[in-house]
């Protein structure tokens, strides 16, 4: 009888991607794949190592697998991702419990790894981290009615306080050919909305192609037939060009939708995380970006407590906030990584006074989002539909606005109808409540 293999994937969706390449190899290696990895043979935790708070959520799975062994329910623990790619000796060393720890260039020998771990050997497996396969098949953890889409791996950009450089390597594109090889699979098997990711989807062909690539890359994609919506994340904002935002404009599979993490907007700060910007010149971007993208929703990411962090640098980027008014937003904390320039800055800022100031950003946030949902209240939103709420009684998916697990949704009555999950519908919105659209499905016949 075949072994059991499950996979615990944590962090973002980059590692998401590749732990459904590992899933597909062990599935063609002959393992049995369970969705539940407390119920396999051998358990992978697919790490993340980002922050702090990543790094504790990957050792508390490691452990709670750990006591499952211990009784007996499982008989290997395997450590990939990040965090084993950056920690590899610490994690033998703390947790011996895990029987194997591989870096992200072992991804493409996991069904080796798991045969000696299985096989009751301790295994290190660390080979160059730009052997990571960049594609392959996968064994979608996603819905089928959507995918991610790894368009590059690695990252060049060096900021001050990531630590993403030396866990993942050099920024490496895939090519145009093979992410519409990859495409069209996904498309076949029943995908309508695909979600471009990488480090940095902007830089996209640069050093594969001696330009930036992704307008063109886009552009071909929105050429599948059967693909209704195309989702770009990761836009590193100095590579915004008009190319780019007049293809996302001109194209109507490109939702109008845009993730630019920007981390602050003091321009003193910035220099100091080695990244360029003022508060003028972020604002000038996304005036442009709006003006280009009519009904654009745009989300960011922002730090606060990055070391030297003043009250005067944290009043400008809420007053930023509060102009820029942006969709959507999240905001985190300062996370202080070894081995990172950060680390070693002077003004290291108390966790209480990071926590206060990511609070107020977040209050004012929530505000701004209710606002905004107020105002949709009388549109009709194109939703994909995602399933059906017992507790609420009623129907919920995603329109062009809200990215899976990072946004909202929308919820739904259907009047006796019986909606298709996967499918799209018609909704007119009809209240908004704690920052989520609530509506009514619009039927066929209400149509003409």
């Amino acid at each position: 009888m075949a072994y059991s293999v499950g996979l615990v994937s944590l962090g973002c969706a980059k590692n998401q991607v590749d732990g459904e390449m590992m899933m597909a190899a062990l599935q063609k290696a002959g393992y049995e794949i369970r969705d539940d990895a407390a119920l396999a043979d051998a358990a992978i935790v697919n790490t993340c190592g980002f922050i702090d708070a990543a790094k504790k959520e990957s050792i508390e799975e490691i452990l709670e697998l750990a006591r499952l062994k211990a009784e007996g329910k499982i008989r290997a623990i395997v450590v990939t991702g990040c965090m084993a790619e950056r920690y590899r000796e610490e994690i033998l060393k703390e947790l011996p419990e895990v029987d194997a720890v591989a870096g992200i260039g072992a991804d493409g020998d996991i069904a080796a790894v798991i045969e000696k771990a299985l096989g009751g050997v301790k295994v290190e497996s660390f080979p160059e981290k730009t052997l990571l396969p960049l594609s392959g098949e996968r064994r979608l953890s996603t819905p089928g009615y959507f995918a991610y889409l790894k368009i590059a791996e690695g990252c060049d950009n060096r900021c001050a306080y990531c630590a993403i450089p030396f866990i993942r390597g050099p920024y490496r594109s895939r090519t145009e050919e093979d992410l519409l090889s990859e495409a069209r699979d996904l498309v076949r098997g029943g995908a309508k909305e695909l979600i471009l990711i990488a480090q940095d989807t902007t830089r996209y062909g640069w050093d594969l192609y001696g330009e930036l690539r992704l307008p063109k890359l886009l552009r071909e994609l929105c050429k599948i037939g059967g693909l209704s919506w195309i989702r770009v994340l990761y836009c590193y904002p100095d590579y915004i060009t008009d190319e780019l935002l007049t293809t996302i404009a001109q194209e109507e599979k490109i939702v109008n939708y845009m993730d630019l993490p920007l981390q602050h907007c003091s321009e003193r700060l910035l220099k100091a995380m080695r990244r360029t910007g003022s508060r003028a010149a972020l604002t000038a971007l996304i005036r442009r970006m709006r003006e280009k993208i009519p009904g654009l929703v745009l989300r960011t990411t922002l730090i606060t407590g990055f070391p030297g962090e003043t009250e005067e640098d944290f009043t400008e980027l809420a007053e930023f906030v509060r102009e820029i008014r942006f969709e959507r937003l999240g905001c985190f904390t300062y996370s202080q990584e070894e081995g990172t320039a950060a680390a070693e800055m002077p003004g290291q800022i108390d966790e209480d006074v990071k926590s206060r100031r990511m609070e107020r950003i977040m209050e004012d946030q929530m505000n701004i989002m209710q606002e905004w949902g107020e105002k949709q209240v009388g549109k009709t939103y194109r939703v994909l539909v995602e399933g059906f709420d017992r507790c609420a009684g009623c129907w919920f998916g995603r329109s062009y606005a809200d990215s899976p697990d990072i946004d909202g949704k929308i919820f739904f009555t259907a009047k006796g109808a019986r909606p298709k999950t996967g499918s799209f519908a018609d909704v007119k919105i009809t209240e908004c409540v704690d920052c989520d659209l609530t509506g009514e499905i619009i039927l066929e016949e209400e149509r003409k």
